[in-house]
């Protein structure tokens, strides 16, 4: 039992993390400029790579912008993508409030107005995409394209079990979760390793409660990419009723195109929620999306 505590804990935490293969011992060489933001009573880490438009480029949960390390090269091949480690993770110390959607966009804005960038593409993976996603609602002048991966509109969009080991993250499962690759990049790189039971804490509360943004996804209107694998932790059911509330799914899409709307859905064959991120078909998905002259809604 105790063993299998263990297993459901580590899968809910990398329900919004990663995995061992994706965190690398160092920063991508790609990386031109890093430095910290002072937004909202923290210090916010962040590098640019590449250059070329911005691309806000927004982790998930226990995670940290280096995640992103493998397919960095890929998107900032003909952009300027602006990784940043949310609050209390990577390279982010943490501060005097919890771990909340809505403060850590208003953190992502407050970067983007220090750094000069008024619109932007903004990507987020699992927790990052439930940032980016408040961001566009928050701050609907700054996103341009909206691109999110493997994440649910609704907390009931993820699978039951899912949630089941989310319910058990928190600072008690801090001790054991010292095994898994989410805490050797934390303990390698975070300005306080000892607050990993805080963070775990926080991460529990957030997870934790209810939301659903259905109304919210209904009035997005700019041009959005979906991307899920087709096996991961939110079912191609919930995945397909997200892309409808985009204005997707409505009707044939027509031989000369008019009947496509500016929602894109993806499913990518053979990639789970802690691969996906890490995938070269990812990055050549949203890159052909991001790179793709907008079409105006019928």
């Amino acid at each position: 039992m105790q063993r299998r505590s263990f297993i459901v804990t580590s899968a809910a935490g990398m329900t919004l993390a990663a995995s061992a293969l994706a965190f690398s011992q160092a920063s991508s060489k790609t990386a031109v400029k890093t430095g910290y933001a002072p937004v909202n009573g923290l210090n916010l880490y962040y590098e640019i790579h590449g250059m070329g438009e911005p691309l806000i480029l927004l982790h998930g949960g226990l995670g940290a912008g280096e995640m992103f390390t493998e397919i960095l090269p890929l998107l900032s091949a003909s952009r300027r993508v602006i990784t940043v480690d949310l609050q209390a993770h990577g390279r982010t110390a943490d501060v005097d409030r919890p771990l909340a959607f809505e403060s850590m966009a208003d953190d992502i804005a407050a970067l983007a107005y220090l750094l000069g960038i008024e619109n932007a593409e903004v990507m987020g993976y699992s927790l990052g995409a439930g940032v980016a996603v408040r961001t566009t609602v928050r701050h609907a002048s700054l996103v341009r394209k909206l691109v999110l991966v493997s994440t649910a509109f609704k907390r009931g969009g993820w699978y039951p079990e899912i949630l089941a080991g989310m319910a058990q993250v928190g600072a008690g499962a801090a001790e054991s979760m010292k095994q898994t690759p989410m805490y050797q990049m934390y303990s390698r790189i975070a300005p306080k390793p000892a607050d990993w039971p805080v963070l775990l804490s926080k991460i529990g509360e957030l997870l934790g409660k209810n939301y659903d943004w259905s109304n919210d996804v209904a009035s997005i209107k700019i041009p959005t990419m979906l991307v899920f694998g087709d096996a991961d932790a939110i079912p191609p059911t919930h995945s397909a009723q997200f892309f409808e509330l985009l204005g997707g799914g409505k009707k044939d899409g027509g031989w000369d195109g008019s009947g496509i709307s500016t929602a894109r859905l993806a499913i990518l064959p053979g990639l789970t929620h802690y691969n996906i991120f890490s995938s070269p078909l990812l990055a050549s998905t949203v890159t052909s999306f991001l790179d793709a002259q907008s079409r105006t809604a019928k």
